[in-house]
C-alpha cells in the first residue's frame, strides 16, 4: 500500500505535464500497430515508481478508443515479488507523432515522448517525459547491443539527460 501511495504521489507531481521538453522532437511518422507489444527496459533514470525493479517490461495493446492500453512489470528482489501498474495512453494530437499522454491513475496524465525509433524493424525505443528528467532505452529484446547503448547515452545527453545516472536494468536473457 506504501508503495501505491508513492507512486501516486510522484506521479501527481508529474501528472499535469503532457507537453514536450525543450529540445525534443517526438519521432514521425509512428506507426502504433507496429508499436504495441512487449518492451524490455533496458535503461532508466531512478524513480520512486520502479526502484529497486528488475526484469521491467512494458506491454502495450490497442484499445477498443483508439488508445493503448499500458501494462508495466518488474520483479523485487528484495520482497520476492512481481510488482505491475497499469494504466492507459493516448495519443496528445495527431496519432502519427511520438507523443503521448499516459495516466495510470484516474485523469492525472504525464508526456510519453519517443525522441529515438527503429523506424525499420521496431527493435529499439527512446522515451522521455515532459522535462527530460525520466528517461527510457527500451527493446524488442532483454538484451541490446554496446552501439545501440553508446548512442541512447548520446542522443539522452543531447537533450539534457545526465546520463551519469542512468541506471542500466538487469534482463534475463532469452
Amino acid at each position: 500500500m506504501l508503495r501505491l501511495i508513492l507512486i501516486t504521489l510522484s506521479l501527481l507531481g508529474i501528472s499535469a505535464c503532457t507537453g514536450l521538453p525543450k529540445n525534443v522532437e517526438p519521432v514521425k511518422p509512428v506507426s502504433v500497430e507496429r508499436y504495441v507489444g512487449i518492451w524490455y527496459e533496458i535503461a532508466r533514470m531512478d524513480h520512486s515508481f520502479e526502484r529497486g525493479l528488475s526484469q521491467v517490461t512494458a506491454t502495450y495493446t490497442l484499445r477498443d478508443d483508439g488508445g493503448i492500453n499500458v501494462l508495466n512489470r518488474g520483479y523485487n528482489a528484495e520482497k520476492g515479488e512481481w510488482n505491475q501498474a497499469e494504466g492507459k495512453a493516448y495519443f496528445v494530437d495527431d496519432k502519427s507523432v511520438g507523443h503521448l499522454k499516459v495516466s495510470f491513475f484516474g485523469p492525472f496524465y504525464a508526456s510519453y515522448v519517443i525522441f529515438g525509433l527503429d523506424r525499420q524493424d521496431y527493435q529499439w525505443s527512446f522515451v522521455t517525459s515532459y522535462n527530460a528528467e525520466y528517461v527510457w532505452l527500451l527493446a524488442r529484446t532483454p538484451t541490446v547491443s554496446d552501439e545501440l547503448k553508446q548512442r541512447f547515452v548520446q542522443e539522452a545527453k543531447a537533450i539534457g539527460v545526465n546520463t551519469d545516472e542512468l541506471i542500466w536494468v538487469e534482463q534475463k536473457p532469452e
